[in-house]
This record gives structure tokens, sequence and C-alpha cells, in this order.
């Protein structure tokens, strides 16, 4: 209609002037990224120029890091090692340790320990991994069974711990001693902890017992044991001397190559079988004789 006003009119112009300034103002304003935290774990991958932000470790805690993976380490290894187990020892048997049959006897004999009374006491039953090193052995007697009654057996075979008196297999032992041994006299004690000092490896083939029964854990995994003992010296070391006396020792023993070792052999000194061949053996002088060839220190058989 004529006269009629339209309803642009009622808004002002756009200034086009102001409108290319305000676009020049906003393409001016420059969007700002919120700033990344950073949390510890970032901030350790976060490098610059190729060197971590964090601060190097200092001496003290590189090492106190060093010392706990040992333990760590250490304490891995140790599962299934049995108490009192000498630790050069347990280095090179360890392998044994993990074996079901090891694991078995372990569990026999601690449940014979709740029923009964078993000697030696569990401390003692590897006395003999604590008298020297494994790679210091320079002789080995073989034993059968520990011996049965009340502190008598204390982890090293025909040993007694004082003031025992000495059993008569020992007993015959001294005097064969005193026969072949120029000055050894009796020591009025049965303990020979001063032979397992020097490297003399007093072993029986079953090491424990329960009191006043003989045989009384035999073939319960003890025999594996011991066989793995032996083999390891067999094959690890040169120049042993093997003690093997009676049938029983002398079949133990019979995978001890003897091109490599040197091996004596006797009826046992019980005082059932002494007499046919024990005494007049010269075991412990022979002993010395071989080790003295081969340049190593002979046993001073006195020091009991």
């Amino acid at each position: 209609m004529i006269g009629q006003k339209t309803i642009n009119s009622y808004f002002s112009p756009i200034n086009k002037k102001r409108l290319s300034e305000n676009d020049e103002e906003t393409k001016n304003i420059s969007i700002q990224e919120p700033e990344e935290i950073l949390t510890p774990v970032k901030r350790r991958k976060v490098e610059e120029n190729g060197t971590p932000i964090s601060p190097p470790l200092s001496p003290e805690q590189l090492q106190r890091m060093e010392k706990n993976k040992r333990a760590a380490l250490e304490k891995l290894a140790s599962r299934g090692v049995p108490e009192g187990f000498g630790n050069g020892w347990k280095e090179e048997l360890q392998p044994e340790f993990n074996k079901s049959y090891f694991t078995k006897l372990m569990a026999f004999v601690a449940e014979e320990r709740k029923r009964h009374t078993v000697y030696p006491p569990a401390h003692q039953v590897f006395t003999w991994t604590q008298m020297c090193d494994i790679w210091d052995v320079k002789v080995v007697i073989l034993g059968q069974d520990p011996y049965h009654g009340p502190s008598q057996a204390h982890g090293l075979c025909f040993s007694v711990q004082r003031p025992v008196p000495p059993p008569p297999s020992l007993e015959n032992m001294y005097k064969e001693l005193e026969s072949d041994i120029e000055g050894f006299k009796h020591p009025g004690h049965g303990d020979l902890t001063g032979w397992a000092k020097q490297g003399v490896l007093l072993l029986n083939a079953v090491l424990t017992v329960r009191a006043h029964q003989a045989n009384s854990h035999k073939d319960r995994g003890w025999e594996q044991f011991t066989d793995a003992v032996i083999q390891w010296l067999n094959n690890n070391q040169e120049g042993l001397v093997f003690m093997l006396w009676g049938a029983y020792a002398q079949k133990k023993g019979s995978c001890i190559e003897r091109k490599r070792h040197h091996v004596l052999q006797a009826v046992h000194p019980s005082p059932l079988s002494a007499h046919r061949g024990f005494f007049g053996c010269k075991h412990f002088s022979k002993t010395n004789d071989f080790l003295k060839k081969l340049g190593k220190k002979p046993i001073n058989w006195r020091a009991l």
C-alpha cells in the first residue's frame, strides 16, 4: 500500500565499514588451547633435547635399587630351600629343590616331626653343607643312616655330638687311625667336625630317621637327593678321594668316574665286619698320599 512502511524500515542500516572492522578484529583473536596437565608418568616421558626432565637418580638411590633387586632374586631362589642349607651348596643344588620328589620328601619329614621324634633336629640335617664350601670338598666318606638315639646324629655321618661316647663303628675307625696315622690318639669324643671343616664330606645316604627306628626314612627320597650330591661332585670336581666302606656305600658310589677321582673300598668298620678287611686298610694315610700327589693340602686326621 502507498505510504505504508515496510518491516525493514524499522531497523537501522548496517554500517559496512563497522562490519569490516569487526571481522578484522575477529581474525586477530587467537584461540588458546588449554595447557596440558603433566602427570608424574607423562612428565617422565617428556624430553627436552634428549634429556629427561626428571632429575637423575643419586648413587645412593641406584645402590638401594640394586640391593632390593638382589634381595628379591635371592628370595625367589630360596623358595623350597630347607632350613640350614649352606649357601655355596644351595646355589649348585638349587634345581633339586624344585623337583616333585624333594617337595614330597620335605612334606613327609615335616609330618613325621609332628607325630614322632626325628633325628637329627631340623637345623642340623644339613650340617655337612655348613662346614665347608662345595668347591672345597677333598674327601668323601659315605654312610647309610643317621644314628637314631638321643643327642647322637647331627648331620655328619659316623659323627656324634659331645658328650655322647663314640659308637662302635667310630671306635673302630679310631683304632685304624691309631695304627695308620703317626701321632693319632683317641680324642675322647665322637665329634668329627674337625674333619668336616677341612673338606671331608661326611654324607649319609638317608639324612633323617625316626627315633629308635633304624631305616625308618628309607626310600622316601633322601637317596635320590644324596645321589644328586654325589653326581654333582663327580661331574664338577676332579681328584676327590671317595672312601666306600661296605656294600651299601660301594653300590651308591658305583657312578663315580675312577679316571677323575680316587676310590678306596673296604668292608664297613662295624664290629661285625671290621676284622675282615677294615683294620689294616690304611685308607687315611692313602688319602693323604693321593692328595699330596695332586698338590692338595692333606687332611690333619688328628685335628678333632
